[in-house]
């Protein structure tokens, strides 16, 4: 099997789907020591599997990592890969979740995702897996629920 290349640090193409979509990951360098890592996608895009009409959802990734970090430029290009690809908000959230346990093997990973509404309803998906250690602090994710014109 050939080793692959880290996309940092080099002009990499987006994926066209999220299946084709390369995650990368780099030693913990930290691994005696446990703490929260997050991610903030305030503009994910998707398209609705039925109607073709994209779909927007802000979504936090919270991990606590044992040996692996996820890449960032990766994760990137990973959720961008999502912008022409048509799946439901729930897929979408935890499909991206426990591809992300998949590849890290984290002691804790949650993510939200916060859907703009469409046809009058906002759609909240929230997935997690392992247990947070006692002694980590997780932070509220921080995204306010939908008021509409409140």
């Amino acid at each position: 099997m050939a080793k692959r290349t880290l996309q940092l640090g080099r002009p990499v193409s987006l994926p066209a789907s999220p299946k084709d979509a390369q995650l990368d990951r780099v030693p913990n360098p930290h691994r005696d020591t446990d703490y929260v890592v997050r991610f903030t996608a305030p503009e994910f895009t998707t398209l609705c599997p039925i109607t073709g009409q994209p779909d927007f959802a802000h979504l936090v990734i919270d991990y606590v990592p044992r040996q692996w970090l996820v890449e960032s430029k990766s994760l990137k290009l990973y959720l961008s890969s999502f912008r022409n690809h048509g799946a439901f908000h729930e897929d979408c959230t935890v499909g991206v979740g426990q591809r992300l346990v998949k590849l890290l093997k984290p002691k804790f990973l949650r993510i939200g995702g916060y859907w703009y509404p469409r046809g009058g309803m906002p759609i909240d998906v929230f997935w997690q897996a392992g247990k947070l250690p006692s002694d980590v602090w997780l932070a509220d994710q921080g995204v306010a629920p939908y008021r509409g014109r409140g």
